[in-house]
């Protein structure tokens, strides 16, 4: 069960990471032609809620999902990241996760609006939470 969660993870994280990569260029390129679906992406994307501090949301997101899948691949190769890395993912996991939570009372509570590459993304992050905290629970029964 094990390394189908290890592979859960990190399929979901691709995916995350190549979310966040179309939303961070769609952020720099302000490119309405690539928001699909809805017009909520550019809702969105135009909002103040759509940087921290000057930087795009997504390259926030593609940092997490880079630093999750880092994480997944030195649990394979290096000793502290085998003794720690269920720790350390679960960490990133959870930032991402409250980040998550944020981002989806903004859209729903504020903008009234959502984006379908967001809410990818936001599944995605929930998920690897799940996961973590499943392999965090059985890391500690061992």
């Amino acid at each position: 069960m094990d390394k189908w969660l290890y592979r859960a993870l990190i399929a979901l994280s691709v995916i995350g990471l190549l979310v966040a990569i179309y939303m961070t260029i769609y952020k720099v390129l302000n490119n309405d032609a690539m928001c699909l679906g809805s017009g909520d992406c550019s809702t969105v994307n135009a909002s103040p809620y759509s940087e921290v501090n000057g930087i795009p949301v997504g390259a926030v997101g593609v940092i997490g999902y880079a630093a999750i899948l880092a994480t997944l691949y030195f649990e394979k190769r290096n000793r502290f990241f085998q003794e720690n890395g269920a720790l350390i993912l679960f960490g990133l996991a959870l930032t991402g996760f409250i980040f998550t939570v944020w981002l989806v009372y903004v859209e729903i509570a504020i903008l009234k609006a959502l984006c379908p590459f967001c809410v990818t993304s936001q599944v995605a992050m929930t998920i690897i939470f799940i996961i973590a905290v499943i392999r965090l629970i059985k890391q500690t029964q061992d």
